[in-house]
């Protein structure tokens, strides 16, 4: 049995109960992992600030892998803290219609959106010009561009799939236009791989029109996160989301991945056997096949789609189960798999 130590960042509201749930399910797997917990909550952070978060990197940077629950963001965003002293450049999103789930949009959806991390209009809150004017500055680097580029055209190759890269390049010229051209210079690394590039806005009308032509999407920052969230509503729930964060030596090589549930703390869930866990634990599935346990990854994923389709999910996706009837109920799909055998 192989074993692995991942570095486990605790929460607010509904955290230590996803928290729960994944490591019921590990139990199940046929690998072993061992979590080296940091407490992220609120309360620990006013507590112990800064020495909390060199904890935490120094322990993400030891072990290379890491799992995060919600954290609140009061007086600072750890997601972001994170993601500047982790260097972050890449945001991976796998976005698909899980059968089951009632939603507004009856064509079905299998995207993987590859999203700078870094840069776009989100480094700079801006600054007011006198009374009626405000500013701000749009930063885009070549090496995040060149890092995401390579992350989609080589999840593209494993999927057997095409990449469509997306910006508004004939507008912002220099910002969108150097994205575009980075990217069409590694997709000249991977001539197998079907490349083409679209306009945001155009992209959004096709992927509601015509999903079935979307598959890996690569664009910068701001646009990858108006995109996940817009195709998480598509399939019925944001909280349906999960999400990874990588960050890169200068040859391309990941040094350091982060996986993490897209949706927030919920508080009002918090301690209710409420919580909808599925993005934890495709957050898992997505962290096993990182660490190259591929089956068991299949396993797990496999687990959840099946267990909601047959109706076997939590309340708010149309189910009848609670939060540990859930998670007991994808341990249980979980052992018995042929991956687990």
């Amino acid at each position: 049995m192989n074993y692995y130590r991942v570095v486990e960042l605790l929460g607010d509201g509904i955290s230590p109960e996803l928290s729960q749930s994944v490591r019921t399910v590990v139990q199940a797997l046929s690998c072993k992992i061992e979590f080296v917990p940091v407490d992220l909550s609120e309360a620990s952070r006013k507590a112990r600030g800064n020495v909390l978060y060199d904890e935490a990197v120094a322990a993400m940077r030891e072990h290379g892998v890491a799992i995060k629950y919600p954290t609140a963001t009061k007086g600072e965003s750890p997601n972001k803290v994170l993601r500047d002293r982790c260097h972050f450049a890449v945001i991976h999103r796998p976005v698909c219609t899980i059968p089951g789930i009632a939603n507004n949009f009856k064509k079905t959806i299998d995207i993987d959106v590859v999203r700078i991390a870094t840069g776009g209009t989100y480094e700079d809150a801006g600054r007011r010009i006198g009374r009626d004017t405000a500013v701000s500055l749009r930063v885009i680097e070549r090496a995040p561009c060149r890092f995401a580029a390579r992350f989609a055209f080589k999840l593209a190759m494993v999927r057997g799939t095409s990449v469509t890269s997306t910006s508004k390049y004939t507008i912002q010229r220099e910002t969108d236009g150097l994205f575009e051209e980075v990217v069409g210079e590694i997709a000249e690394d991977y001539p197998a791989v079907p490349f083409r590039r679209e306009l945001f806005d155009s992209l959004l009308a096709g992927i509601i029109m015509n999903p079935e032509r979307y598959a890996v999407i690569v664009c910068p920052n701001e646009y990858g996160d108006f995109l996940s969230d817009t195709a998480c509503g598509l399939i019925g729930s944001i909280g349906l989301g999960d999400s990874s964060s990588y960050a890169f030596e200068d040859d391309g090589k990941i040094t350091l991945a982060m996986f993490d549930p897209a949706g927030g703390t919920a508080p009002d869930l918090a301690g209710k056997n409420l919580a909808n866990p599925t993005a934890s634990l495709l957050s898992l599935a997505n962290l096993l096949r990182h660490l190259g346990e591929i089956e068991a990854g299949k396993s797990l994923r496999r687990a959840i789609l099946e267990a909601i389709a047959s109706g076997r999910g939590t309340r708010d996706v149309g189910g009848t189960l609670g939060t540990a009837e859930f998670t007991a109920e994808i341990a249980e799909r979980v052992q018995g798999s042929p991956a687990r055998a």
